[in-house]
């Protein structure tokens, strides 16, 4: 039954899920009309903004000014939410703005001229450099939907980045032209070439029942390109196919010459009747990663889901019921000589060791698993869209902060159950432990961001805000749900504990400890290793994740998997009368966290190109904290899993 539950969830998810891509504003953004002529109703100035450039060989962002490009407007800037501040993502307006129809062939923006004589000229010009050589990326937004570069990859398909490069290096040895897409002509070694020059096509969507014949933007694409221009101001001659490039060569340094940059531009609007503007982010998601790898990794799932359901069914209904049948119908003197599960029903339930620290794992656990299943509901429902930035980020932080009562009622209450009477210390360790790690390790690569003056640094006035949120908001919650929690009765166990524990027999090597909890933790993992490549994909590799519905189902299937193999692996020690399940049982789906760490390792070492030790820290520093919270919630899952299994099975069975 749980099985057709799932599979049907799974197809009207994904579904679901197909609908959003073609609806991402459904939430609350309006649409913006444009007219050759401005009226109330409609806009004739289109403005472009910029975000910051980022780069797949780093884990640095710096802001668009950083890189001495075109002086930003100061006219006006999107109110940023707490997301984009964390994420460093800070929108400004830029010198580019266009008049809606109207085409110009090439515009100069802004000249930068450089004396490498200069100290301060030669530094601008080499961090320019060291940008190129990175590969960063511009990142453009034009009426709230990014502009994209759009280019041929191997297989003939055409890819759309949202975003493109500042330019390229070519070196002795290989180049980078395919990459950046220059003409053949530009091969000179050992130089920069500067993509001073884009051709900017905007198309649009007229709508015919509107009286005022008001048009949508649908599309906004751009061709990088690097020109030399004959005069500082002055546009290259476009009719040539060949043009002198941009470049910069280490002969100009050693000379000490002086350098003109001059960055324009040409628009031009192409009407799209076929594209509307609910579904004008469909260019740039359907060249993202395709959705049939993704239902791969659902079947993939659904398959270890099956085989695990297979052997829970085959031990509940079969084993664990001829069990209990035949424990039930033996008198007292014949059910103590039986070796099994029976026999640790004294000791089952003794509090484990370290009760505090589990208890304020399971509570901070608890905490973490309903704020991921709300957060993806919301993602499915379409509010925290690629269109909405920011949003995720604010909507994680906010519910992690609301959700402190229940994270200090789930832990006060196991405290409690395991007869604890440190209190005070349990609510403030659930409070303060796990906020502490992360706010620790988050706060040491805020160090280097400010360091770099990245644009990911978190402002001071930011970081106080998020620490009141901390002290003034979650804490105050989690003592109130502590409250709650001491003031109910213990969780109620169906059999006694006696007061000697009972002597644990020699095990094999597949029920001791470490073993159990090395195997727990890779069925979980398999079913979930495919969609980490996506969601990596998205944090390092800068694409954009929008299949929430597949993550939603991946969860549930996680969630199960998890319970199945930390039940599965909990009635094979109690059958070998090792009753010291309660860490065990958090440990053995928690582990998976474990494979998950080695799977970012792999895909740092065979994926990115990150160079550098301060974004490598950077990288693993944000992997600790990701990891860490996947720990405690897998290893949640499978505690409550057990504690259901173990109540259950002791609940049915006669004792003394």
């Amino acid at each position: 039954m749980k099985i057709k539950v799932l599979i049907v969830a799974t197809w009207m998810l994904v579904a679901f899920d197909k609908s959003l891509i073609q609806g991402f504003y459904l939430p609350g953004l309006a649409p913006v009309g444009f007219c050759e002529k401005e009226t109330q109703e409609c806009k004739n100035l289109i403005k472009m903004f910029v975000n910051r450039l980022d780069s797949v060989e780093s884990v640095i962002p710096y802001e668009y000014d950083k890189f001495d490009l075109c002086q930003l407007s100061t006219e006006f800037s999107p109110v940023e939410n707490l997301g984009q501040v964390v994420f460093g993502e800070r929108i400004h307006s830029s010198p580019y703005n266009f008049t809606f129809k109207q085409k110009q062939d090439c515009f100069n923006v802004c000249t930068k001229n450089y004396d490498l004589k200069i100290e301060a000229d030669k530094k601008k010009l080499n961090f320019l450099k060291k940008g190129i050589m990175l590969n960063y990326h511009q990142h453009w937004i034009i009426d709230n939907m990014p502009v994209t570069w759009c280019y041929e990859v191997d297989n003939e398909q055409n890819y759309c980045a949202p975003g493109f490069p500042l330019g390229c290096y070519v070196t002795k040895d290989s180049n980078r032209m395919d990459a950046c897409v220059i003409d053949v002509n530009y091969g000179t070694a050992n130089t920069f070439y500067v993509f001073n020059h884009v051709d900017i096509v905007i198309g649009y969507h007229t709508l015919e029942e509107d009286a005022q014949q008001a048009s949508r933007l649908v599309s906004a694409k751009v061709t990088p390109k690097s020109f030399k221009h004959p005069k500082p101001g002055v546009c290259p001659d476009k009719t040539n196919e060949v043009n002198e490039p941009m470049g910069i060569n280490m002969k100009l340094e050693e000379n000490g010459e002086k350098l003109s940059i001059s960055y324009s531009y040409s628009v031009n609007f192409v009407e799209q009747k076929e594209i509307r503007w609910a579904s004008r982010w469909d260019y740039i998601l359907e060249s993202m990663p395709h959705s049939n790898i993704q239902w791969f990794s659902i079947m993939n799932s659904l398959v270890i889901v099956l085989f695990l359901s297979g052997m829970v069914a085959m031990i509940m209904l079969r084993t664990l019921h001829k069990d209990i049948t035949r424990y039930n119908q033996m008198d007292t003197e014949e059910a103590q000589e039986e070796f099994g599960w029976k026999l640790v029903h004294g000791d089952v339930f003794r509090p484990p060791r370290r009760g505090m620290l589990l208890s304020v794992f399971v509570g901070s656990g608890t905490q973490i698993f309903v704020m991921t299943f709300i957060t993806l509901i919301f993602a499915c429902l379409g509010f925290l869209s690629p269109a909405n930035r920011g949003a995720l980020m604010t909507c994680v932080l906010v519910l992690y902060v609301l959700l402190g009562t229940p994270a200090g009622y789930i832990s006060a209450r196991i405290y409690k159950t395991f007869g604890g009477e440190k209190w005070k210390s349990n609510v403030l360790l659930t409070s303060f432990l796990v906020p502490s790690m992360v706010f620790a390790v988050f706060f040491v690569m805020n160090l280097v961001l400010w360091i770099y003056g990245s644009s990911a640094a978190i402002p001071f006035t930011t970081l106080v805000a998020l620490l009141a949120l901390w002290f003034c908001v979650s804490t105050p919650l989690t003592f109130f749900g502590a409250y709650f929690g001491y003031k109910n009765r213990p969780i109620e166990v169906p059999v006694r504990t006696n007061q000697i524990p009972r002597q644990i027999p020699e095990q094999s090597f597949y029920t001791r400890p470490l073993p159990g909890i090395v195997m727990g933790g890779i069925l979980p993992f398999g079913c979930i290793f495919i969609q980490l490549f996506f969601i990596l994909n998205s944090i390092w590799s800068h694409q954009f994740y929008y299949m929430f519905g597949f993550l939603f189902v991946v969860a549930l299937i996680l969630v199960i998997t998890c319970s199945e193999a930390t039940i599965l692996l909990c009635y094979f020690h109690l059958c070998a009368e090792d009753y010291h399940w309660w860490w065990r049982s958090f440990l053995t789906s928690g582990f998976t966290a474990f494979y998950f760490g080695i799977y970012c390792v792999h895909y740092f070492v065979s994926k990115l190109q990150i160079v550098g030790g301060a974004s490598t820290l950077l990288y693993f520093g944000y992997t600790f904290i990701m990891v860490l919270l996947f720990f405690l919630f897998c290893g949640t899952v499978g505690f409550f899993s057990c504690l259901w299994f173990v109540m259950k099975i002791y609940s049915v069975v006669k004792v003394d």
